[in-house]
Formats: structure tokens, C-alpha cells, sequence
């Protein structure tokens, strides 16, 4: 039963940030008015992929949480991997500071490879469940420096 809590709060923290993150930024969307890459998703996808992304995210976390896996280190790599991620939309949308927010996505990138290789040191398959982030963050990287380029 215990374990069962760990998940539960290991998935709901990033889905519940994520979520006040949606809500502080919905009033400054503006992604279907910006000029788009052609390999543009269409906006109703992000919630969904973020959703499935958060759930992942902390699945691999609570999983190192529940073998006693965590150490300082890779605690600290997740929740400064986790504060960038949810700052990122901040930066894009809120602020309008599309370079910024691409020189931000690039960190991310950095910090979710090096999350990825420590959580796969300790148990492969919770650095296995960070795959699909690390793609999709690769993805917005491209779509962020794309949207800056094309909307200048």
C-alpha cells in the first residue's frame, strides 16, 4: 500500500503543476495565430502528449522512489528538470520571449539527458520511460526555434 502512495504522488505532482501551468497560461495562447513549421501538430495534441509525458515522468520516478533508488543528486536533477519544464510555456506564451524560451528548451534538453542516463543507471526501465519525453522535448525544441524564426 505504501508503494501505491508513492506512485500517486509521484504522478500527481507533475500532473497537478502541469496543470496550473495550463491554467496561468491559457489567456496568452496564441499558438494558432503564429506561423508554423509544416511538421506543426495541431494545439489540441500538446495537452494530451503532456498528459501521457507527466504520467511517465513520474511512474519513473516513483519507481526509483519505491526500490530505494533515489539519492540527493537525482532527486535535485528531477525537480530542477521539472521547475525548467513548467517554466518553459511561462517564457514561450506569458512572456513572448521566443529565443529566451528556445535557449530554455535547450537546457531542458540537457537536464532531461543527464535525468535520463542517472535514472537509467539506477534502474532501466524508469531512464527507458523518459524516452518518449526526451523525443518530444527534441520535437518542441525544433518547433520552438522554428516559431521564433518564422514569426519574427
Amino acid at each position: 500500500m505504501e508503494n501505491v502512495k508513492i506512485y500517486i504522488k509521484s504522478i500527481a505532482l507533475p500532473l497537478i503543476l502541469g496543470g496550473i501551468v495550463s491554467i496561468i497560461i491559457s489567456g496568452f495562447m496564441d499558438y494558432n495565430e503564429l506561423i508554423k513549421p509544416e511538421l506543426a501538430p495541431p494545439g489540441i495534441l500538446f495537452p494530451i502528449v503532456w498528459t501521457i509525458l507527466y504520467i511517465l515522468m513520474g511512474v519513473s520516478y516513483g519507481r526509483l522512489k519505491t526500490k530505494d533508488l533515489l539519492t540527493k543528486e537525482t532527486s535535485i536533477l528531477y525537480y530542477s528538470q521539472l521547475i525548467v519544464n513548467l517554466l518553459w510555456p511561462i517564457i514561450f506564451f506569458v512572456f513572448d520571449l521566443r529565443f529566451l524560451a528556445f535557449i530554455w528548451i535547450l537546457v531542458l534538453d540537457a537536464l532531461v539527458i543527464k535525468m535520463i542516463m542517472d535514472f537509467y543507471s539506477k534502474d532501466k526501465l524508469a531512464g527507458l520511460l523518459q524516452i518518449p519525453y526526451i523525443l518530444w522535448l527534441l520535437f518542441a525544441t525544433y518547433l520552438n526555434f522554428s516559431i521564433y524564426i518564422l514569426n519574427r
